[in-house]
């Protein structure tokens, strides 16, 4: 297919059912292993042919992203130039819903989204295994939110196996202020020294039995007692969501946003309407980590 002029995308984010740290790697980073959702939260990109460089607009306006060069869209594009030698001028316009500190992926599926739109648009036909290895180095969950869907991670997340997806389910995210420093809590959780806890091999379970009430009962995270520590508005979200009748709840990533899992929409609903937080949100697993989305 040769390249296109406009493309619109949708980038969702993701939760972790299970999150384990099993070690430190020399490079600084963490191996772990972790059950990975995405779910219907998602952020809008639009890109088209145009401009000067890479021109970067987000909505609404005022949302921080930081400087223009650390930012994923900006990084995915950087990449593809650097592998291709294409310098085509773009704009990308970038709608955001997923809040930023929370664990939800947000910036690692904004450049997943712009991998693929730039690829579409440029028609520069690059498969998807050159793809993650691209985005594994703008952040570790690139590589799981260019594939999407459930899927078992390892590694620093980059080494993916995909998993059956839950029964169909609902859930209440929910974020504090405050956010958290990836950094941060990685260094504090290495400084406690715990093990690893034993939560992915229960939800694994879980899924290929097709069981949400255990994979419900199942779900957690290493980082959460560090996170707790920091903010402990993620502790309180959390209990609050299970007195709310949720099935589980956890956190997701190195926080700080919470999720519930609720059977019915109803319930769900109900409980949302409980919840005291700056953001809340319902929505439900996806199938995908990116969707083009066309023109009607």
């Amino acid at each position: 297919m040769g390249a296109v002029g406009r493309v619109r995308l949708r980038a969702f984010a993701k939760i972790n059912y299970a999150l384990e740290v099993t070690g430190r790697r020399p490079d600084g980073y963490h191996d772990i292993r972790s059950v990975m959702q995405s779910i219907s939260l998602a952020d809008d990109v639009e890109i088209e042919r145009g401009g000067k460089g890479l021109e970067l607009i987000v909505e609404p306006e005022g949302t921080e992203i930081g400087p223009p060069e650390q930012n994923t869209v900006y990084r995915a594009w950087a990449a593809l130039r650097k592998l291709t030698g294409e310098d085509t001028p773009v704009r990308v316009l970038l709608r955001k819903r997923i809040p930023a500190g929370a664990g939800l992926a947000g910036g690692s599926a904004d450049a997943a989204a712009a991998l693929v739109g730039l690829n579409e648009i440029l028609g520069l036909r690059i498969d998807q295994e050159t793809l993650r290895g691209l985005g594994v180095r703008i952040g570790a969950d690139v590589p799981f939110c260019l594939t999407g869907g459930t899927a078992l991670g390892e590694g620093v997340g980059e080494n993916l196996t995909a998993l059956p997806a839950p029964p169909h389910h609902y859930l209440v995210v929910a974020k504090p202020q405050p956010g958290a420093d990836t950094g941060v809590v990685y260094r504090l959780h290495d400084e406690l020294g715990a093990e690893p806890g034993d939560c992915v091999r229960p939800v694994v379970g879980a899924l290929e039995r097709g069981d949400l009430t255990s994979l419900a009962s199942s779900i957690g995270n290493d980082l959460a007692r560090v996170t707790e520590r920091l903010v402990p508005e993620v502790a309180s979200l959390r209990e609050r969501l299970l007195e709310l009748g949720a099935l589980g709840s956890g956190m997701t990533g190195s926080g700080t946003a919470v999720y519930g899992i609720f059977q019915a929409e109803a319930e769900a609903r109900s409980a949302a309407g409980g919840i005291q937080a700056p953001f809340v949100d319902i929505c439900g697993p996806a199938i995908a980590g990116v969707e083009m989305l066309r023109d009607a």
